[in-house]
């Protein structure tokens, strides 16, 4: 709009009323970019203002009759260029009759009622101004008006319309466009549309508009020419259908997206919407099924019925839309295969059916659609070959059709004799079938993204080191066997993202100096085999953000100038390789040394160094991250942390566990005051806990097991309100449990304080832990009863749980090249499950009571038994006495219970065989009686499991129980003599053997003692110093094992 009626005839210059308006409506804006408005001046050589950009004079009167400066006036330039006020002067221009201020920043000002005067006014735009507050009425007054858009675009503060009566008044109105204004209260928004006789285009798009009521309904003129209507992401009702097909002679362009009308069906009543050329009825939940009757529908060419919830099949009659150009059907419940009638649709440029069940194969006419530009195919179940002739559509840009079933080999066009070139510029095809090597890219120079991820692909091609506009390689996941050159990156100039993780036969062959001809944003290199030598070619790459090459193989150390991290960096995993040597602390510059890398990181960095042998000490700025696993390392010293400012306050994550750290753990954790996890399990640590974890009031994991750590529990530790997981176990600690941890550690989870040397009784406030999952206090000199309040605990009753897992909410800067947008991480929790350590993600069944090798004493609480959800119950090696509690067959989730080595007596109760989970069991060594009960989960286990119980009896025991023995009915032993001529064993023949053979045996031995006087003392001297062996070496023994015990 910047052309200027009248411009070199200077007899039709501007008023000089006019000019003098338009300097002061200059005075009250502000210019975001330099020379906007630089035309606009009091200058001599400036003072014909009909020649000021964005301004138009009539040509007889020289009055100003245009006043534009949209963002269309400043050709160039994008978003907002102006700010300020809207001057009053406005109305000294009294012949406007075009008016566009739109995308004019006016700090959310209440908008002028003094617009209103402006009589002559056709054309008015205020669209994106922020103008904000109750639309005045007296915009009624612009009778002439036949455009007026007050739209914007932010729906948090957006006008208000609490009465359209002044929109009745506008009657030259034809375009009307109130979008995202507050139209909440306007209940009579279609009787004013109805009144409006010259309306062509209506746009209230997310107004917040009344549903329709049937009285209003009723009173629709269908007389009217309503041409184009958008009334999308309102919350209407399928009653607004009857309104539109009173339209149905003139309605153009139908916009209902995002409305929720929740209709059971698509109404087949749109066949006779004979001009109707666009229709978006997305995501308005429509269930049923499409019409065939929208086959119909010659005029269409823009039809989106995406994210709704139409089922069954597509109909065929849809092949005959020839003159469609955009269908879009994704995100339904469609099934069955895609019409073969879709290659009637030879106008079709976007084609969109992702997200929906449909199976089949493509169909190999779909390479008649010569204009198609845009093919959405995946979320589906769509099997065999991609057809051949979809290579050679000479317009096709996008192709999606990751995550179906498709198989065979990618054969790409192998001439452009259709087409000067194909312009594809993405191809996803991830998680399918594809086979075969990487197919030849030359004649697809206009790549910029290619996603081959997560197929069956074998070989690499050098071709797509031959596309030069290629921004993302993603070939991860895949069965390459092949050795990737510098060659296969030789023209890759604008690579960003580069993934090719998980080809575990993938090598590389690269010069250790060779410099890629690209700076990688993303990096996966991951289980590749791209070691054994570090790849120096990294050391080139700048800007990266994101870079995993765990599991790659690397047995090299990492040079110091690698650590010079990016400051925009938040990704780095190098876990799971072999990588040696130390990590640089500090660096000699200028004859001293300063902190290295000296980085200040705009993001929140992770870092992942874990399952390596690094060693020496942990350097201060690898403390600066917020997320740091050291796990299983041979890191020594962690002397930095106390070295550490509040620059370390973001780490919220730090695992050092299973690493070679010795000596007492450094008491200055005050500035990790941000930690939620932390894990210093399995070292050399020794000591006291420090009383500065006092300090770490946001820790949610606190793992301090397999450690030397001695002393109590320090009471700082109650600072910790929001610890979930509590694990202190094998360590030399002692004292009584702290009752404070049933008070104050309300949300714990889990809490393991196994192997140690408390003792006195179990607190009684632990059973406030409403959460608590897993309790292991075994191993310790524990005395006194178990407390019958542990049957109360919340979290044991439940069957499995709400969380399955133990996480903690973390968020850094998001890429859109991020290959792990992860906004929660899941702590996996080291324990000791069935006498064994093993790691845990899932906490669902661990559900644990572990009390075993303690001296309790006392009955089993009976309370026990109301704990529904208890998947493992230890309580051996005690000195528990009285019976087994006969409810115990409630606990149906048990999988392992272990009662061994105590003094229980009694029966086994029956309730026990009802316990089917059941898969350890151990009763062995009590004081228990009587028969075993029947059922299979106690008959056919081993009998280990009841050994030393010696008034036990039944299978699997050999010991049978009185009455077990059938007796014999006379029949049977009629049977049994007639038959003993057969098989009979014992016969006269037998006795006779036996005492012959007794005889001889007896007295040939005896009486040689008895007549041979040496034969008899040397026989008994041998006994004797026999019984003296065994003596004096049971003894030696006692006494050694008594001073070990004592030392």
């Amino acid at each position: 709009m910047g052309s200027n009626i009248g411009v070199g005839v200077p007899k039709f210059r501007c008023k000089e009323a006019d000019r003098q308006a338009l300097l002061k409506i200059k005075d009250d804006l502000q210019e975001l970019e330099d020379g906007l408005l630089s035309s606009w001046g009091e200058e001599e050589e400036k003072r014909e203002c009909c020649e000021w950009i964005g301004i138009r004079c009539a040509k007889k009167s020289g009055h100003v009759v245009m006043l534009d400066l949209s963002l269309s006036t400043f050709e160039g330039y994008g978003y907002t260029l102006l700010t300020g006020n809207l001057s009053s002067s406005v109305v000294d221009l009294k012949y406007l009759t075009y008016l566009d201020l739109s995308s004019i920043d006016f700090h959310g000002n209440s908008i002028p009622s003094f617009i209103g005067s402006l009589s002559k006014l056709r054309y008015l735009n205020l669209s994106y101004t922020s103008l904000r507050g109750e639309i005045p009425p007296q915009f009624g007054n612009l009778s002439r008006l036949r455009s007026l858009d007050l739209s914007d675009g932010d729906s948090w503060s957006n006008a208000i319309i609490s009465n359209l009566e002044w929109v009745s008044r506008l009657s030259s109105l034809r375009v009307l466009d109130l979008s995202s204004t507050n139209l909440s209260i306007a209940d009579d928004w279609v009787l004013i549309v109805n009144n409006l006789p010259s309306l062509t285009n209506l746009r209230l798009s997310f107004c917040n508009l009344p549903d329709l009521v049937p009285p209003s309904l009723s009173l629709v003129n269908s007389s009217k020419f309503l041409a184009a209507l958008d009334l999308s992401g309102n919350f209407l009702s399928s009653s607004i259908f009857q309104w539109l097909f009173k339209y149905n002679h003139c309605l153009v362009h139908i916009d209902l997206s995002y409305t929720h009308l929740k209709s059971p069906s698509l109404p087949e009543a749109f066949e006779s919407m004979a001009a109707l050329e666009y229709l978006d009825l997305s995501y308005d939940s429509i269930k049923g099924f499409i019409p065939k009757s929208l086959g119909n529908m010659a005029s269409l060419t823009f039809l989106v019925l995406a994210g709704n919830e139409l089922e069954g099949s597509i109909p065929q009659s849809l092949g005959n839309l020839t003159a469609i150009t955009c269908l879009d059907l994704s995100s339904n419940h469609l099934e069955g295969s895609i019409p073969k009638s879709f290659e009637n649709m030879v106008a079709l440029e976007y084609l969109s059916l992702e997200n929906n069940r449909l199976e089949g194969s493509i169909p190999e006419a779909f390479g008649n659609m010569t204009r198609l530009k845009y093919l959405y195919l995946n979320n589906n179940t769509l099997e065999g070959e991609i057809p051949k002739s979809i290579w050679e559509i000479c317009t096709l840009r996008r192709f999606r059709t990751h995550e179906n079933n498709l198989s065979g080999q990618l054969v790409l066009a192998k001439s452009s004799s259709k087409c000067s070139h194909f312009p594809l510029e993405i191809l996803d095809l991830r998680w399918n079938q594809v086979t075969g090597p990487l197919p030849n890219f030359t004649l697809y120079p206009s790549l910029v993204e290619l996603w081959l991820g997560s197929n069956r692909l074998d070989g690499l091609s050098e071709s797509i080191g031959c596309l030069p506009s290629l921004e993302i390689l993603d070939i991860s996941e895949n069965s390459i066997k092949a050795v990737m050159s510098e060659t296969h990156f030789l023209k890759l100039f604008n690579l960003r993202y580069l993934d090719l993780s998980s080809n575990s036969q993938l090598g590389f062959n690269i010069r250790s100096h060779w410099i890629p001809p690209f700076q990688l944003a993303s990096i996966y290199l991951g289980s590749c085999k791209l070691g054994p030598h570090f790849p120096k070619w990294l050391l080139s790459q700048k800007d990266y953000m994101e870079l995993n090459m765990s599991n790659s193989g690397i047995s090299d150390s990492i040079p110091n100038r690698f650590w010079k991290l990016s400051s925009s960096f938040y990704i780095l995993d190098l876990s799971g390789n072999n990588i040696t040597g130390s990590i640089p602390d500090k660096k000699k510059v200028k004859g001293r040394y300063v902190q290295f890398p000296a980085v200040m990181w705009s993001t929140s960095p992770e870092i992942d160094l874990s399952s390596n042998q690094l060693e020496g000490s942990i350097p201060l700025f690898l403390l600066k991250v917020t997320r740091l696993n050291l796990f299983g390392n041979k890191f020594s010293e962690l002397k930095s942390l106390c070295n550490a400012t509040t620059a370390s306050l973001t780490l919220t994550f730090l695992d050092i566990s299973y690493n070679q750290l010795s000596g007492e753990i450094p008491d200055c954790w005050s500035n990790m005051k941000n930690l939620q996890v932390l894990s210093l399990a399995g070292n050399r640590l020794k000591g006291k806990i420090p009383s500065s974890f006092g300090f770490l009031t946001r820790v949610q994991t606190l793992h301090l097991a397999n450690n030397y750590l001695t002393a109590e529990f320090p009471s700082s530790l109650r600072n910790c309100t929001k610890l979930m997981v509590l694990d202190a176990g094998n360590n030399e600690l002692l004292g009584p449990i702290p009752a404070w941890i049933g008070n104050v550690l309300k949300d714990l989870v889990v809490l393991s304080l196994r192997s140690n040397n408390f003792y006195g009784s179990i607190p009684s406030q632990l059973c406030h832990l409403e959460n608590l999952q897993f309790l292991d206090f075994s191993s310790n000199n524990l005395s006194s009863r178990i407390p019958s309040c542990l049957g109360s605990m919340k979290a044991l009753k439940e069957i499995g749980s709400k969380s399955s897992t133990v996480k903690y909410p973390y968020s850094y800067s998001f890429s859109i090249f991020s290959k792990f947008p992860l906004r929660y991480y899941i702590v996996k929790v080291l324990l000791v499950w069935k006498g064994k350590e093993n790691e845990f993600i899932n906490l669902r069944l661990l559900k644990n009571i572990d009390l075993s090798s303690n001296k309790l004493t006392g009955e089993i609480p009976s309370e026990i038994t109301e704990l529904n959800g208890l998947v493992s119950l230890n309580l051996s090696r005690n000195n528990l006495s009285g019976q087994i509690p006969s409810e115990i067959g409630q606990l149906k989730a048990l999988d392992a219970l272990d009662l061994s080595n105590n003094h229980l007596f009694g029966m086994i109760p029956s309730s026990l065989s009802q316990i089917d989970r059941l898969n350890t069991l151990d009763l062995s060594s009590n004081n228990l009686s009587g028969k075993i009960p029947t059922g299979t989960q106690l008959q056919t286990r081993d009998a280990a499991a009841y050994m030393g119980n010696p008034e036990l009896c039944g299978a699997p025991l050999p010991k049978k129980c009185p009455g077990d023995e059938e007796p014999t009915t006379s029949g049977e032993t009629e049977d049994a003599h007639d038959g003993k001529e057969d098989d009979e064993f014992i016969t006269k023949e037998f006795y006779i053997s036996t005492s012959i053979g007794f005889v001889v045996g007896f007295w040939g031995v005896c009486a040689t003692l008895i007549f041979n006087k040496y034969w008899r003392y040397g026989y008994f001297r041998l006994l004797n110093n026999a019984g003296d062996w065994i003596y004096v070496t049971v003894a030696v023994n006692k006494a050694k094992l008594l001073r070990m015990i004592k030392g």
